[in-house]
């Protein structure tokens, strides 16, 4: 069976390469074009079964592309899923108007990201790639710092080992040091999306600890960490 196609749509590399990143585990194809008037053209040639597609870009804007696709009838059912600027008002309704069938916005949140596309092909995977590496840490816990040890890591996520009594959806800052050219201490914003309790263990191969989502990340660091996480990858498979 041929491969679900999704195309992302952005003048923007770093954003493609982000976009990429987040379906990496998905059993897709994914395509690309630089501004709406070559993903038109991609499109009517071989259609694919979603658009991620960028509402600001030169050639031809995403509200533009959109409008021509809604109008096709042959390509009037590929869902486009519109990303826009936080805080610019009107885009929504410009994008609605013509005939967008969902929106994210700029920063483009990973889970968000993968919640939308999955509405819309079962065949997107929400996990994401996490290594094995071990990173000493800090957390707060009650005002007072902590120490634990990061047992595996994607670009989304860390695992932190720890005895704390932590809990599912609490919010917590840790900060580790990442196997860059010059160690430099990251703090992040985190979410405690599951714990492994000790004698009720979630996952058995990990010892006690939690499974941390990152929030509000930038940019910038999250190419820090895909390129991180990449390294690690390419040094295990080295190894091995």
């Amino acid at each position: 069976m041929a491969k679900p196609k999704i195309l992302l749509v952005d003048d923007t590399k770093l954003v493609l390469e982000l976009e990429k990143s987040f379906l990496k585990l998905s059993h897709v194809e994914v395509l690309i074009a630089l501004n709406g008037a070559q993903a038109l053209e991609m499109v009517r040639k071989d259609p694919p079964d979603l658009i991620f597609m960028d509402m600001n870009m030169p050639v031809m804007d995403g509200c533009e592309c959109c409008s021509q696709l809604k109008a096709d009838p042959f390509l009037s059912t590929i869902p486009v899923i519109m990303v826009t600027t936080a805080g610019r008002e009107g885009d929504r309704e410009r994008a609605a108007q013509v005939g967008c069938d969902d929106f994210i916005t700029k920063p483009i949140d990973r889970r968000e990201f993968l919640e939308k596309a999955r509405r819309y092909t079962d065949a997107v995977d929400r996990r994401e790639v996490r290594v094995p590496c071990q990173l000493p840490a800090l957390f707060v816990v009650g005002g007072s710092a902590v120490g634990g040890n990061v047992m595996d890591i994607s670009d989304g996520g860390v695992f932190l080992a720890s005895h704390e009594p932590l809990r599912a959806e609490q919010l917590i800052k840790v900060a580790f040091y990442l196997p860059e050219s010059k160690l430099v201490l990251r703090e992040l914003r985190a979410r405690i999306a599951w714990v492994n309790e000790e004698g009720n263990r979630v996952n058995p191969g990990l010892p006690p600890g939690v499974g941390l989502e990152f929030l509000d990340l930038d940019e910038e660091l999250r190419e820090t960490l895909k390129v991180v996480v990449d390294e690690i990858m390419r040094e295990t498979g080295e190894r091995h």
